[in-house]
């Protein structure tokens, strides 16, 4: 029995270390893409927030872009090697569409598979994992669904959707799943906290975070093309079909009601609404962190949304080159800029945070998101 423990508690060690070793490579492998993309800039030329117009170096940019493409081809066999799949059970069968008269029912079946994946993560020997799971398994917590089985999906609940007024939507950007799940949550905690906050008497509020998809890699190959994107926009649309079901038909003692529902996509995840945005009937679309959405224009999205994008003063992705090219048959790069004028966005205020700071709690940016949620545009300050 001892040695078996000992055993058991050696291979944890030993994937640890990997684990460990692997982050390591990577942080230093994503500096010198950083590096690298500010090298490109130039030395002589002004911030990319200050420049009135833009004049990209083709020849350079397709270095980068290349730097980036071999970091990736780096970067995925080694996370692979360290993290190994974890089993899980299959997703929950619950009752199909979700109504407001089900969705205790749905959220306690959800409960149930991540408890049921947290004991088959400690049976593997995956510690950090069935933690993970096992938060998600705690009573208070709402899922609309979950998804133990690889990086893991989630859609989480807070507030009472059933009988929300205003309803936003959060889509990450990469580097999201299970395992880093708890930064996605606090941004979704901290909206609703000062949705709470801020909203007129009477009005009722929720927000959802949507882990619906795969996110790419920050350093990878993936992160730099809309594959990941194309695969999820129909997941997109078919959650805010059902979610705007849902929120439609609930009973509220009144008259039929249309619930206002905001989007709220940052990084990576602004390239996923903007694939799916055509056929999204959301009322708002905000993009922050943006390295774009494939599309030359605002209008260029095909949406009845109005469409706001912000980005903070001490965000990298500004430096990330708006342009598309074709490298070897694949098109690289997402297009115009979301927070430059020749897009046509709202651009709003997000003050002078960093990549992940927009729902900072006292943040500008999250400050002026609750006021799109809420629909108080006046209130918004512009960037």
């Amino acid at each position: 029995m001892g040695r078996t423990t000992g055993a058991a508690e050696a291979s944890v060690s030993a994937e640890a270390s990997v684990s460990a070793e692997a982050r390591d490579r990577r942080v230093a492998l994503d500096r010198r893409v950083a590096q690298d993309l500010r090298a490109a800039q130039g030395p002589g030329e002004q911030p990319r927030k200050t420049r009135a117009r833009e004049s990209p170096r083709t020849h350079g940019w397709r270095r980068v872009l290349l730097a980036i493409l071999i970091t990736g081809a780096v970067v995925l066999p080694l996370s692979g090697a360290a993290r190994p799949e974890i089993p899980a059970p299959a997703p929950a069968t619950v009752a199909a569409p979700v109504t407001a008269a089900t969705l205790d029912q749905t959220y306690a079946a959800n409960r149930a598979n991540a408890a049921e994946a947290s004991r088959m993560a400690e049976a593997h020997g995956n510690g950090e994992r069935a933690a993970a799971d096992r938060a998600m398994a705690d009573p208070s917590r709402h899922f609309l669904s979950f998804d133990g089985r690889g990086p893991g999906l989630a859609t989480e609940v807070f507030g009472d959707l059933a009988h929300a007024d205003r309803v936003a939507v959060l889509v990450p950007g990469s580097d999201t799943s299970i395992d880093t799940y708890d930064r996605f949550r606090d941004a979704a905690r901290a909206l609703h906290a000062r949705l709470i906050r801020e909203a007129p008497q009477g009005t009722r509020t929720a927000v959802v975070a949507w882990l619906g998809y795969e996110t790419p890699a920050t350093v990878s190959t993936t992160v730099a093309t809309a594959g990941r994107a194309e695969e999820a926009a129909p997941q997109l649309r078919e959650f805010i079909r059902r979610l705007r079901a849902l929120t439609d038909a609930a009973p509220t003692g009144s008259a039929h009601r249309k619930p206002h529902i905001s989007l709220l996509c940052h990084s990576y995840g602004s390239v996923v609404c903007g694939r799916a945005a055509s056929q999204l009937d959301v009322d708002d679309i905000a993009l922050v962190g943006s390295p774009g959405t494939g599309a030359d224009t605002a209008a260029g999205l095909r949406t009845r949304a109005r469409v706001w994008a912000a980005r903070g003063g001490d965000d990298w992705v500004a430096e990330v080159p708006h342009i598309k090219l074709d490298l070897l048959g694949t098109t690289v790069g997402f297009g115009t800029d979301p927070v430059s004028p020749s897009f046509g966005a709202r651009v709003f205020a997000a003050g002078d945070g960093g990549h992940s700071d927009y729902f900072r709690p006292g943040s500008t940016s999250l400050a002026n998101l609750t006021g799109i949620v809420l629909g108080e545009t006046s209130e918004v300050t512009h960037g």
